[in-house]
């Protein structure tokens, strides 16, 4: 059973083979085969610009996701992020491994990775634990007239 989403979907639709022949095969896995990087792998875990810097965006179609001010250090092994750009991520219940909440790109569908409640890590009690092949780096000025928010 493929976990690729359905085109029609989401409002950035593309064929396996489009996204495929624009990713890497490990991005392509991430976002659209839900696969997961391995802790500590990933190039934006240790990765901290500053709040001015630029954002971060979604791999595959380039919404913007999390601005540089959001990330946090977890110690979890994966980018960590308190807040997300005002609907940008949709989320869905994940039983693969216990009940979990999965982040997804609003305008893709690209997964993510999942977002945790209750830590206490930050003022907004979430963590959104992202893969690094999710995600890219925009150097520059944010996005304007956009609020971050929860999204839980």
């Amino acid at each position: 059973m493929s976990k690729f989403p359905a085109p029609s979907q989401y409002p950035v639709a593309k064929s396996a083979e489009e996204w495929k022949s624009k990713l890497t095969p490990k991005e392509y896995g991430v976002l659209f085969n839900k696969d997961t990087e391995r802790a500590g792998s990933g190039e934006y875990d240790k990765f901290y610009p500053k709040a001015d810097e630029g954002h971060f965006a979604c791999k595959a179609c380039n919404n913007p996701l999390y601005s540089a001010e959001a990330k946090f250090n977890s110690g979890c092994g994966w980018p960590a992020f308190d807040k997300c750009y005002h609907g940008s991520v949709v989320t869905e219940v994940d039983n693969s491994w216990g009940r979990r909440v999965e982040i997804l790109c609003a305008k893709c569908g690209g997964h993510l990775g999942h977002v945790f409640e209750g830590e206490r890590m930050t003022p907004t009690n979430e963590r959104h634990c992202v893969n690094s092949a999710s995600v890219t780096f925009i150097k520059g000025e944010a996005p304007k007239d956009v609020e971050e928010s929860k999204v839980l």
